[in-house]
């Protein structure tokens, strides 16, 4: 049985949600910057079992759509098929699944099934096919054993040099966090979402109490600040900014440490730190001192089944296709030249 959810949902929806871009909060903080979201729940009558949230994103200059359901369960023929449905109510001309499921045997074999009822094929990734998972449930003492020599060496020497890492979700604290992100991602020459959007996820997410905010300080001085979220005692680290200041303090490597602690205390059993490169980075890669950095806790490395559009309209997605590969080699020639 496929059904829209209604409100009175909430509760039970975000119990079967599998991460938090397919939480209930995450899908208001989307509407709240002009993205339209259908939830759409699987159940046997009574319980429900499944649950699916798709954004809806306009193609600009033409009245089509594309819809995105990032980290639910990869779904079954009966969902895909209200699926269809939905998206041509919509005039999408296809939906993008980002599927929270390790990549096995069996889920390839799930996922090769669809492909021969529908027309589903691998599309252009948005999130990472890899990221790090950590067990907190084992004892600080393990997981101190677990962590690289350095990292270990490295968060120490934080606490001795005074380092505090302090949670506070207050609105003074968030002015913190984004003249970080400000200035990490111009020293990084990384792109960031707007300070609104970034406001908005504080006020969504952290201010429900989904997410935290928290910030390590050295002299009384915010060095890094970053915004946590948790769903179903996993806990997950997707904002992060720091300070060019006294990096020989090692303040982002406690950081971590008393995050992971926190979580612990608050029943945490995993910690995904949200996206890495594969089994074999390249150290020229942009990302590789972020891959670094997550590897150093002693984390294990998965791998998920990956990226797959459902094909709506053949005709309209090989235009699109075809137009976002021209849209890309462009500005990969544009950022040559301005180099």
């Amino acid at each position: 049985m496929i059904r829209e959810a209604t409100k009175k949902d909430q509760k039970e929806y975000d119990e079967v949600a599998r991460h938090p871009l397919q939480s209930w909060q995450w899908g208001e903080f989307r509407e709240k910057t002009g993205v339209e979201v259908s939830r759409l729940i699987q159940s046997d009558g009574k319980k429900i079992k499944e649950v699916y949230q798709i954004t809806w994103h306009k193609v600009p200059r033409i009245n089509r759509w594309i819809g995105y359901c990032p980290k639910s369960a990869i779904p079954d023929a009966e969902v895909l098929e209200a699926m269809i449905e939905k998206a041509k109510s919509k005039k999408a001309m296809l939906i993008k699944f980002e599927p929270n499921e390790r990549a096995g045997d069996r889920e390839q074999k799930r996922v090769a099934s669809l492909g021969n009822q529908f027309d589903l094929v691998k599309g252009k990734p948005l999130f990472t096919r890899y990221s790090f998972q950590l067990d907190i449930s084992k004892s600080e003492e393990e997981l101190l054993k677990k962590m690289h020599p350095k990292t270990r060496y490295n968060l120490r020497l934080a606490e001795k040099r005074g380092v505090k890492v302090v949670e506070d979700d207050s609105e003074k604290d968030f002015e913190e966090y984004w003249r970080l992100t400000e200035e990490t991602t111009k020293r990084q020459g990384f792109f960031a979402h707007t300070k609104k959007y970034h406001q908005q996820i504080w006020q969504t997410m952290v201010l429900s109490g989904t997410g935290h905010l928290f910030k390590a300080v050295f002299q009384d001085e915010v060095l890094t600040t970053w915004i946590v979220f948790e769903l179903n005692g996993v806990w997950y680290y997707p904002y992060g900014a720091s300070s060019h200041k006294h990096r020989e303090v090692m303040a982002s490597n406690l950081m971590m440490w008393e995050v992971i602690k926190f979580a612990k205390k608050q029943g945490g059993r995993m910690f995904d730190l949200w996206g890495s490169l594969g089994p074999e980075p390249k150290t020229s890669d942009p990302w590789y001192g972020f891959h670094r950095f997550k590897q150093g806790y002693g984390a294990e490395l998965v791998e998920f089944v990956g990226s797959y559009d459902l094909v709506i309209n053949r005709g309209e997605y090989q235009v699109y296709t075809l137009a976002e590969k021209l849209r890309w080699i462009w500005l990969k020639f544009i950022a040559k030249l301005r180099k």
